[in-house]
């Protein structure tokens, strides 16, 4: 199994960051398998050979675009993206079915994903629709939020 959270080792001499045609945010890389996995019926769209981007704006339809300019919404894929949404019920953490609103109810919870993580338990490389792991989303502890101490 792969490690989720480590870079890519393998180099690339494709751009890491790429700006979204539709809003002209700059945008990480994706893998084809990962846009592969949250495809609605993948059998009928033909990646290129190129860089994907992911685009996480929830105001953006846009959720993976090609280096060409090509680009894959929201209607396009089987998976809901929750980088995409607001609200509390959104997924966090796809390896797990972690919400939102699970997370900020139960900060224990942050501590179970990290620690599958580090035991290669997750598999945010294809689960989540950025291919990245979701522990930089998750909300910070009530404490961190409102700048008290111990």
């Amino acid at each position: 199994m792969s490690d989720c959270c480590s870079p890519d080792k393998q180099p690339s001499t494709h751009p890491k960051h790429l700006r979204c045609p539709a809003n002209g945010k700059q945008c990480a890389a994706v893998q084809l398998r990962t846009i592969a996995h949250h495809l609605n019926k993948p059998w009928l769209k033909t990646l290129k050979s190129q860089a994907y981007y992911f685009c996480d704006d929830p105001a953006c339809d846009v959720v993976y675009f090609g280096q060409d300019g090509s680009v894959i919404k929201t209607g396009e894929l089987r998976t809901r993206v929750g980088q995409k949404e607001t609200t509390p019920e959104r997924t966090l953490c796809y390896c797990f079915g972690v919400t939102y609103q699970d997370a900020e109810q139960d900060p224990a919870i942050r501590d179970f994903v990290t620690t599958q993580t580090k035991q290669a338990a997750c598999s945010c490389d294809t689960r989540n629709p950025s291919g990245r792991c979701c522990l930089k989303d998750f909300p910070l502890p009530h404490r961190q939020r409102t700048g008290e101490h111990d």
